[in-house]
C-alpha cells in the first residue's frame, strides 16, 4: 500500500480510520443482525462526531448508549475532550476501542443531524446495513462550516458592537469594536481552515484586533478629533475569542462526575483565555492602551432597557452563528439570550444583586426557555443555551485581571479575577438547574 494516498495518511499525526472497512465483511446483512465488530463501528463512529461537534460527555455516552441498546449490544464509554475509549460485548466476544479526533470545535448544525439520527435510528437506520449507515454518518460528516469566512468575521462583528454597548461602550466604540473584531475573526477562521495550531490562530486574531482597533482610533483622532478616553473599547474587540462552549459544557460533564471530560474542557478554556488575554495585554503595553471604564451614556431606563434587549439578541445571533447554527436556530437562541441577559442586567441595576447571582438567574432562565423551546421545535438544548449566556461570561473582568497582574496592581487583580471566577461557577450552575427542574433523566446519577 505505498501509494500517493497512504504517504497522505501517514504524514498527518492524526490517521484516518477506513470506517466502510468493517462494514463491507458482512455484505447485505442488516445492522442489527451483523457483527461485534461492524456495530461496534457505528457507536463508536457515531460518539466521535458527536464529540466532534462540542457537546459534552453525557450527551455523546447518552447517544451510544441509545445505539447500543438498538443494536443489543453492552457499551462502557470513557470520553474525553478529544478522545473516546469504549467497550462493547454481546456476551459471547468483546471488542476495546480507542478512537481520537484531530481538533477540537463547536459545530451545531452537525449536532442538530446527529440528534436527529440518533432519535430516528430505531425507525430508520436499525433496518439498513452497515455499509448504508456509514454513508449516511459521511454525509453528516461532510457538514463543515456552513459560513464564508467573510460572514463569520461579520458574526463576530456585530456580536462584540453589541457586547461592547451592554459593557457600557457607545457608538464610538462599538463602531471600532465591529471593524476590529470582525476582521480578527476573519483571520482567525482562515487560521483555522489552514489548521493552523490552536495558540497560533489566537495569537495572531487577538493581535490584529487590536492594533487595528488602535490603528482606527488613531485615525479617528487626527481626522475627526475623537478623544482617546474611547481606546477602552479595545478590549471588547477581541471578546469573539471567548470559549463559551467549553466553559459550560465542563460544568455540566462535572455536575455528572464525567471529571475527566469537565476537567479536559475546562483546561482547554482556561488555555484559550490565558493566550488570548496574554497578547492582549502584551499589545496594550506596545500600542499604550490602557482599560479604562466607559463615559456614562445617560440613558432613561426604558431607552437603556430597549436597547438592551436588542443589543442581546444581535449578540448573541452572532455568536450563534459563529457556532455554525442555521439563522432560525440562531434566532432562537438570540431571543433566548435577549430575555436572559435583559433580566441579569436589570437585576443588577434596579435591584443591586451581585453580579454572579444575577448571572446565576440569567443563565437559569436561559435554560428553562431552552428546554420549552426544545419540546416544540426539537433544537439541541445546548445550542440554544450557550449561545445565549456566552454573552454573559466576564471576558471584560478576565482580561482587567491579566492586565493588572501584569503591572503588578495585585490587588485590583485579584478583585477582578475573583469576580470573574464566581460569574463563571454560576453560569454553569444556572444551566445545571435548570436540567435539572426539565430533565428527568439528568436528575439521577445512573
Amino acid at each position: 500500500m505505498a501509494d500517493n494516498s497512504y504517504t497522505d495518511i501517514m504524514e498527518k499525526n492524526h490517521m484516518e480510520i477506513p470506517w466502510h472497512d468493517y462494514a463491507r465483511q458482512d455484505g447485505n446483512i442488516l445492522i442489527d443482525k451483523a457483527g461485534l465488530i461492524e456495530k461496534a463501528s457505528v457507536i463508536g463512529r457515531v460518539g466521535l462526531i458527536m464529540l466532534s461537534c462540542g457537546t459534552g460527555a453525557w450527551r455523546v455516552r447518552t447517544s451510544m448508549n441509545r445505539l447500543s441498546k438498538e443494536l443489543g449490544v453492552t457499551c462502557t464509554v470513557d470520553v474525553g475532550l478529544m478522545s473516546i475509549e469504549f467497550n462493547c460485548f454481546d456476551g459471547n466476544d468483546c471488542i476495546s476501542q480507542s478512537l481520537s479526533i484531530a481538533n477540537t470545535g463547536v459545530n451545531t448544525s452537525k449536532l442538530y443531524r446527529m440528534e436527529q439520527f440518533v432519535d430516528n435510528f430505531p425507525k430508520e437506520e436499525a433496518h439498513l446495513t452497515g455499509e448504508e449507515i456509514h454513508r449516511r454518518l459521511d454525509d453528516i460528516e461532510q457538514i463543515h462550516t456552513i459560513y464564508s469566512p467573510a460572514r463569520l468575521g461579520l458574526a463576530a462583528a456585530i456580536a462584540c458592537c453589541a457586547f461592547t454597548f451592554l459593557l457600557g461602550g457607545g457608538p464610538i466604540e462599538m463602531m471600532l469594536a465591529f471593524i476590529a473584531a470582525g476582521i480578527g475573526n476573519l483571520i482567525r477562521t482562515k487560521l483555522i481552515k489552514h489548521h493552523f495550531t490552536l495558540f497560533l490562530n489566537i495569537a495572531v486574531s487577538i493581535s490584529a484586533s487590536c492594533f487595528i482597533y488602535a490603528a482606527l482610533l488613531k485615525i479617528a483622532e487626527m481626522a475627526f478629533n475623537v478623544s482617546t478616553i474611547h481606546e477602552a473599547g479595545y478590549i471588547c474587540s477581541m471578546l469573539f475569542i471567548i470559549p463559551g462552549f467549553p466553559f459550560i459544557t465542563s460544568g455540566i460533564d462535572l455536575a455528572k462526575l464525567d471529571l475527566r471530560s469537565g476537567l479536559e474542557r475546562l483546561a482547554y478554556a482556561i488555555i484559550i483565555v490565558m493566550v488570548a488575554t496574554m497578547f492582549a495585554w502584551i499589545m496594550a503595553l506596545l500600542l499604550q492602551l490602557q482599560p479604562m471604564d466607559f463615559e456614562d451614556m445617560n440613558l432613561s431606563p426604558v431607552l437603556h432597557l430597549i436597547l438592551r434587549l436588542i443589543m442581546s439578541f444581535f449578540g448573541v445571533f452572532g455568536f450563534s452563528i459563529m457556532f455554525n447554527s442555521p439563522a432560525p436556530m440562531a434566532a432562537t437562541a438570540a431571543l433566548i439570550g435577549a430575555i436572559a441577559n435583559s433580566l441579569r442586567l436589570e437585576l443588577v441595576d434596579l435591584t443591586g444583586m451581585p453580579a454572579p447571582a444575577a448571572a446565576f438567574a440569567g443563565a437559569l432562565t436561559a435554560g428553562l426557555l431552552a428546554s420549552f423551546i426544545k419540546e416544540n421545535n426539537g433544537y439541541p438544548r445546548i445550542s440554544l443555551t450557550v449561545p445565549s449566556i456566552v454573552i454573559m461570561v466576564p471576558g471584560l473582568y478576565l482580561y482587567r485581571a491579566i492586565y493588572n497582574f501584569g503591572i503588578m496592581a495585585l490587588s485590583d487583580a485579584v478583585s477582578w479575577f475573583a469576580s470573574a471566577i464566581m460569574i463563571i461557577i454560576a453560569l454553569p450552575l444556572g444551566l445545571i438547574f435548570a436540567r435539572i427542574l426539565t430533565d428527568k433523566t439528568f436528575r439521577y446519577c445512573t
